[in-house]
């Protein structure tokens, strides 16, 4: 039996799962992410405490967290870019001080996206392919590498965090400190400003989000399709910028965000080969998570049930299993185990 948490900057989630990756219960709570440091913990703890009330919690192995990052999945501490009041919060601590976490038990602390990444590997759209690039677009844009067949999170875990690419120079600021990056383009908060800034609002009493823009953009709104394209292309620039660099065949898109379908997906696949235009970045398949606002969570059991105490000697690990390429793994369909 896996415990996992997914925090994110709406959500805070938390799951028991089995050893098969299915969900057996959940835990949900809102991000309070403008609020003191106390609070955001006050509401982590509260769904650590409803997962605990269940009987399964008795038999628990492992707990992981997904955090959005940036992680630094060794020290247990996470910064995240769309929460302030966290800044090298010491998070896998905090959760281990909870009182009915079994004293043997120490979280393993991944980032979002790498999470989900593991996830869809083990189970997903990526299972069975050497080289993926897996991103979550939410509130952030955060993206998780699998390269040679293996999770490859980085020594600090925040490998593939795509979202911090600038892609325009003179762009607009990042909370990062950057200008013009994908997130500051493509993430929720920048599409239902686009949409705004052009004249759409939203229906009496909806609030302007992007799932409200992908309503309006399915119902043929211009202003509310433009947005999407927009942050199309910037997923489209960020993407084929870190195919140039690692190779891949497949990106997978997950997140609250890519919950619009191919309102996102349709115009990123348009624009990709604008920008992917070397003979090694072209032909670059994209598709919808499998596993979809699941992802954090799994991947994050997954990564527990590995037992790493952190995702880069998890990596290390998985590169190590055999000495096959990528592509040949791939050809012979080896099975995937959490978080590999």
């Amino acid at each position: 039996m896996y415990a996992a948490l997914d925090i994110g900057g709406t959500k805070i989630a938390g799951a028991l799962i089995d050893d098969s990756g299915r969900i057996l219960v959940r835990a949900r709570r809102p991000t309070p992410a403008d609020g003191p440091a106390a609070a955001l913990m006050s509401a982590v703890t509260a769904v650590v405490d409803e997962l605990a009330q269940d009987p399964r919690w008795e038999a628990l192995t492992c707990l992981g967290i997904a955090s959005a990052g940036p992680v630094d999945a060794a020290a247990g501490t996470v910064s995240p870019v769309n929460i302030p009041a966290w800044r090298s919060f010491p998070l896998a601590d905090e959760v281990r001080s909870h009182p009915r976490l079994p004293a043997a038990i120490a979280p393993v602390l991944i980032g979002d996206a790498v999470a989900m990444a593991s996830a869809e590997h083990w189970l997903g759209a990526a299972k069975g392919v050497a080289n993926a690039l897996c991103m979550v677009v939410s509130t952030g844009v955060g993206g998780g590498l699998i390269l040679n067949g293996a999770l490859h999170p980085g020594p600090t875990g925040n490998a593939g965090h795509i979202g911090h690419i600038s892609v325009d120079l003179d762009g607009a600021p990042c909370p990062c400190g950057a200008r013009g990056c994908v997130e500051v383009m493509a993430g929720g908060p920048a599409i239902a400003r686009h949409a705004l800034d052009a004249g759409w609002s939203p229906p009496p009493g909806v609030p302007p989000s992007a799932a409200a823009v992908a309503v309006a953009a399915h119902a043929g709104d211009p202003r509310a399709l433009a947005a999407y394209e927009r942050a199309a292309q910037a997923l489209a620039a960020g993407i084929a910028a870190t195919a140039s660099l690692v190779e891949l065949e497949l990106v997978v898109i997950g997140g609250g965000v890519a919950q619009a379908g191919e309102i996102l997906l349709a115009p990123l696949r348009r624009q990709l080969p604008r920008y992917a235009t070397l003979d090694f970045t072209r032909d670059l398949r994209v598709t919808a998570s499998r596993l979809a606002l699941d992802a954090g969570l799994i991947g994050a059991a997954g990564a527990a049930a590995r037992g790493a105490r952190c995702p880069a000697g998890e990596a290390a690990r998985g590169q190590g299993r055999s000495h096959l390429t990528g592509r040949q793994r791939h050809a012979r369909q080896t099975p995937h185990r959490p978080g590999s």
